[in-house]
């Protein structure tokens, strides 16, 4: 019988743009302190806090910076005399990621806008100083090259529920890899690993978990380590695809049918009117979740008890609260 799922107490480690930790490293000598991620997501997370600027040797205050010319291969200048610290900047970041190598991150949270850690819709300018492309500050590039199966977010875009929850979600799951990595290349060990990860992995992208199934049912024809690369490749990129009402709607479907034969028939109405509820957007995915795990419990249900899916990350978190 597939291990039932569990949420490890261990605090996961998490890069972070040490200004959003209320650390007065910005340009002004302020901060850019965030509640959520300190308090709420703090209880969760070992924050590793990262200050591209400073940490390369920059005083606090200082002039203000941008990204000017070529998008793709953007120069760090100051906004008042031009000085160009690109080359200091490219030295230091080069050498910083393969210093957090060590640190085995599951995550990392960028500071939007950034020249040196937005992850994305960076303003670059032109000579005459106005914006007319985006791109990437240059230590989150290097970070996201450097370690391109690690979910990454900006603290801005994390006040977007469906945004939020993927990057959370994904977060427990590659923790969860590690945990098994840690435990050897096992082929045992990874079937059960995709037996308790398949619902999750539906509601993310049916065809990467059929892709994953095929590589797992062909386990023994790959050396291990090239097994367990290749898996987490494609379970990495099933990740990054978000879950839709659609994709949950039918996944709640299928753990419906492991009740067909126990359910009353009000019980299965009443399952049907949920689904149906959250399919149309009228409640949120945590009710249909919450009356699953009821009956996985009422019903002794041992193999959806063993589901990710029912339990990836901390209630408390109100992930699955969003209409």
């Amino acid at each position: 019988m597939p291990e039932k799922s569990d949420l490890s107490t261990e605090k996961i480690k998490i890069g972070i743009s040490s200004c959003l930790m209320g650390n007065k490293v910005r340009y002004d000598g302020g901060h850019k302190l965030d509640r959520f991620l300190t308090d709420t997501l703090g209880q969760y997370f070992d924050y590793v806090p990262v200050c591209p600027e400073v940490e390369c040797g920059l005083p606090v205050p200082r002039e203000s910076m941008h990204l000017a010319g070529s998008p793709e291969a953007p120069r760090l200048i100051t906004t008042r005399s031009k000085i160009d610290h690109t080359e200091r900047m490219l030295k230091w970041a080069h050498k910083r990621v393969s210093e957090l190598e060590k640190e085995n991150l599951c995550g990392f949270i960028f500071k939007k806008g950034s020249p040196s850690s937005g992850m994305t819709r960076v303003k670059i300018y032109n000579d005459e100083g106005m914006p007319y492309q985006t791109g990437s500050g240059m230590f989150a590039k290097a970070f996201m090259d450097h370690f391109p199966r690690i979910p990454v977010e900006e603290e801005g875009r994390l006040h977007d529920p469906l945004l939020r929850e993927n990057f959370i979600e994904h977060i427990f799951a590659l923790q969860r890899w590690r945990r098994l990595l840690a435990s050897g290349h096992k082929l045992g060990n990874l079937v059960a690993f995709h037996t308790r990860e398949k619902l999750l992995l539906l509601a993310h992208s049916p065809n990467h978990y059929r892709a994953l199934g095929k590589l797992v049912a062909e386990g023994k024809q790959h050396r291990p380590a090239e097994l367990f690369d290749a898996y987490e490749s494609v379970f990495v990129e099933a990740l990054h695809l978000k879950t839709t009402m659609a994709k949950n709607s039918n996944v709640l479907q299928h753990i419906m049918g492991y009740f067909k034969k126990v359910l009353s028939s009000d019980e299965k109405q009443e399952m049907v009117d949920i689904i149906g509820a959250y399919r149309a957007g009228h409640v949120p995915l945590i009710v249909p979740i919450t009356l699953c795990n009821h009956y996985v419990r009422k019903y002794g249900q041992e193999y959806l008890a063993g589901q990710t899916y029912l339990n990836p990350h901390p209630i408390a978190l109100k992930l699955r609260n969003h209409v």
